[in-house]
């Protein structure tokens, strides 16, 4: 059985049976079958599906939000922002997906050609909980448009939220199977993406987790997106409006209570600000309300649950007995919730381990620097390369940040964030392909050219 559980007060909610393995057959066989009809279904009628999609999270945005807060504790604020943005994400594609997959003519001296967007078959999604819904609408709704069918393995521990997911699609009038729930155990997950039903994978998650699912991807020579972990910089120079970009630090670090792959995680700070720089972010840590999750006026809610909070604890433990200053936070709150105060972590020595690790939870490593040369140098001494935040207001730097950090993503003099407009998606152990924009939704289609008849 799933079981619902409540990270702020431990409470318990709903329970879900797991698929017998008779129930897995028959939903990959509705799956294929419903396959056969979608992909012939017009471009048109997926775009409006789309849309009643976006109508029912909407209508459902209440219920949907408090239901995110239950299993895994994100603050209401933001668990309703979640909600928002998955409507918008489907809005988005059911506009702009019709001219992702219009045929594009090629011509040269002597004949022509087109290339063509065909969908490849239903497509199973391994999906984390820290953003239970925005991370499934990512690969849903383009997935969708370009004629797949989806399949999803959600994460143990919302299992709720996987359930309303699958609920939204079928209020909108989803023909039987286009989108199914898969309620079973991580191991199970290599037998799927090996059923000849079954076209690619695309998993959110950790580096062990996307190590496991492209193995048995690379072994079923399928095609798999892997969206892993990072450690992203977040670097201020003697340029930056320096108290706007400490603000932003906090928010960028306590977001989703640190537990996010784009969360800045190690703040690079040069030398002629750095004290300036750490006057504001400290005071900004030590002020963030830690507490209820359904009360509008917190700032961040508990971790997800109670190991991951004493794993947090436990690495933080790790990098003071490294060498690392604790500057301030880092402790469990009293009670069942499984709540931790932001941290800053300070003086961290360059070769410990723990300078080169991804911290899930709200724990700041703060890194003095001398130069861009040495910020730069800093923010690749890791094995992600996911997203990265440079506050500069130097044309010069901001071009060097842009060509010389390795990641997928480089927000200037803001905090990074997933917008359907844009491609999202990291190289190096961060992963590999990409979700949203276009590129998201070609990325699970047969790009097939065809070679016209000369007149």
């Amino acid at each position: 059985m799933l079981q619902s559980i409540n990270p702020a007060t431990g409470e318990k909610g709903q329970r879900f049976k797991r698929l017998t393995g008779a129930e897995l057959e028959a939903k990959l066989e509705i799956a294929s079958a419903a396959f056969v009809t979608w992909r012939k279904t017009p471009i048109s009628e997926r775009s409006a599906l789309l849309g009643r999609i976006a109508d029912q999270f909407e209508a459902h945005r209440d219920q949907l939000a408090r239901t995110m807060t239950f299993e895994m504790g994100k603050p209401i604020k933001a668990a309703l922002a979640e909600v928002d943005k998955c409507t918008a994400g489907f809005r988005f594609y059911a506009e702009h997906g019709p001219a992702y997959v219009e045929d594009k003519p090629v011509e040269w001296q002597s004949g022509k050609a087109l290339i063509r967007r065909l969908p490849i078959g239903p497509v199973l999604a391994v999906m984390p909980w820290n953003f239970p819904y925005w991370q499934v609408v990512r690969f849903l709704a383009p997935a969708l448009m370009a004629g797949n069918t989806g399949l999803l393995k959600h994460a143990s521990n919302v299992p709720a939220c996987a359930q309303a997911i699958e609920d939204m699609v079928r209020l909108a009038g989803a023909p039987e199977g286009l989108f199914q729930n898969l309620f079973l155990a991580s191991d199970k997950i290599a037998g799927i993406i090996a059923d000849d039903r079954v076209a690619a994978v695309t998993l959110t998650g950790s580096e062990g987790a996307g190590m496991s699912v492209a193995q048995a991807a690379g072994k079923a020579l399928k095609k798999v997106v892997l969206e892993l972990g990072g450690s992203d910089p977040f670097i201020v120079m003697p340029s930056a409006d320096v108290e706007r970009a400490a603000d932003t630090a906090v928010q960028a670090r306590i977001m989703n209570s640190g537990q996010s792959c784009i969360c800045a995680k190690r703040m690079i700070v040069h030398a002629d600000v750095h004290d300036r720089f750490m006057a504001r972010f400290a005071a900004g840590m030590k002020a963030v309300k830690v507490g209820d999750p359904l009360d509008p006026a917190t700032d961040m809610g508990p971790m997800s649950s109670l190991s991951a909070r004493d794993d947090i604890a436990a690495q933080l433990e790790r990098a003071v007995k490294a060498g690392a200053t604790k500057l301030l936070g880092g402790e469990a709150l009293p009670g069942p919730g499984a709540f931790f105060t932001p941290a800053i972590l300070v003086d961290i020595p360059p070769d410990a381990p723990v300078a080169r690790e991804e911290f899930f939870g709200p724990v700041a490593m703060v890194f003095k620097v001398g130069s861009i040369d040495e910020a730069i140098a800093r923010a690749n001494d890791v094995p992600f390369g996911l997203g990265s935040s440079v506050w500069t207001n130097d044309e010069t730097e901001r071009q060097r940040f842009i060509n010389e950090i390795e990641a997928g993503m480089t927000a200037i003099n803001q905090m990074l964030a997933s917008d359907p407009h844009v491609p999202f998606g990291g190289i190096k152990r961060s992963g590999h392909g990409r979700e949203l924009a276009a590129e998201g939704l070609h990325e699970f289609t047969n790009l097939k050219t065809v070679f016209l008849p000369n007149p």
